[in-house]
């Protein structure tokens, strides 16, 4: 099989300014940042980029604006089109197409969730014919979702009703059902791993591509797990694994989407605070973020 996503692709962040407006200019920083750390693929608009809490509008012109900036480069640009109005998700999708993107993926609704699979795939079938050129994955995050339905019967339903079919972007931690989809068919379906502190477990069980919001400021310590699990260095892939769990304590401890932004800042890459229902981090929290990071060397 070709992998059309292979190793680390960063579910980048949404800049905003002080007034909570979106920052356009703030993506070039963004992209030229990830490019120096290796990581080639832009993963936009998903649950990193705060996607539920822009609109159609604002996600149309985040898209364009990502475009234009890495047109000439090397960085390649996933679009993330899903919505709890599945309109407004075709809407995406065909702007996705127009602009050429690599792939698009998509969350489920789920404020009205689909009741079971066959549900499911229609509404994916829905988004997906929209940009027919366009490779789809299905984006499975039943953390945030509450949408927890069996991926194998997803992909055994799904690619007789949708020809764009790629695979899953599978932010789950069910290692049984993640092998089973990444072996069906002799390996027909790119399933991208999700869970960035789990990145060493999911490799062992033949994970090639994996889509995750640490990336975004801790890509060195992912290029290492891969790189040593590549040497059988698995002594020096756990020490490394390690590293990146200790991290996401950190940044869970005051509330990760807060912390990971405020990191980003702290990297010289200022993507502003998030946009409410998450809150932004006090100073007396951005202090301690600050100390505990430099404790660990982690900037």
């Amino acid at each position: 099989m070709t992998h059309l996503l292979n190793g680390l692709v960063a579910a980048t962040h949404t800049p905003f300014k002080k007034d909570g407006s979106l920052n356009l200019d703030g993506i070039e920083k963004i992209a030229a940042h990830l490019s120096s750390n290796k990581v080639d693929i832009a993963f936009i608009g998903g649950s990193t980029g705060e996607s539920h809490s822009l609109n159609v509008e604002e996600r149309m012109s985040l898209a364009k604006r990502w475009f234009e900036v890495v047109k000439g480069t090397k960085l390649n640009v996933v679009v993330h089109v899903g919505s709890n109005c599945l309109e407004d998700a075709r809407t995406l999708a065909k702007q996705a197409q127009e602009l050429k993107a690599l792939a698009i993926s998509a969350l489920t609704p789920s404020y009205f969730k689909p009741k079971n699979v066959e549900a499911l795939v229609e509404c994916c079938s829905f988004i997906a014919s929209a940009a027919p050129r366009v490779p789809f994955y299905y984006y499975d995050i039943p953390t945030m979702t509450g949408v927890n339905l069996s991926m194998p019967e997803f992909l055994e339903r799904a690619e007789k009703s949708i020809p764009n079919l790629k695979g899953l972007k599978f932010t789950n931690v069910d290692f049984m059902s993640f092998q089973l989809c990444s072996q069906m068919e002799g390996g027909r379906f790119e399933i991208l791993w999700g869970v960035d502190e789990m990145l060493l477990p999911a490799l062992s069980v033949g994970a090639h591509g994996a889509v995750g919001s640490t990336y975004n400021f801790a890509a060195p310590i992912y290029h290492r797990i891969i790189d040593a699990f590549k040497k059988f260095d698995f002594e020096t892939a756990r020490k490394e694994q390690l590293r990146s769990i200790k991290l996401v304590n950190i940044l869970v401890k005051r509330g990760y989407m807060a912390s990971a932004k405020a990191m980003m800042g702290m990297l010289g890459v200022d993507v502003g605070s998030p946009r409410l229902p998450n809150v932004a981090l006090k100073q007396e929290e951005l202090a301690s973020l600050r100390s505990d990071l430099e404790k660990e060397s982690y900037i």
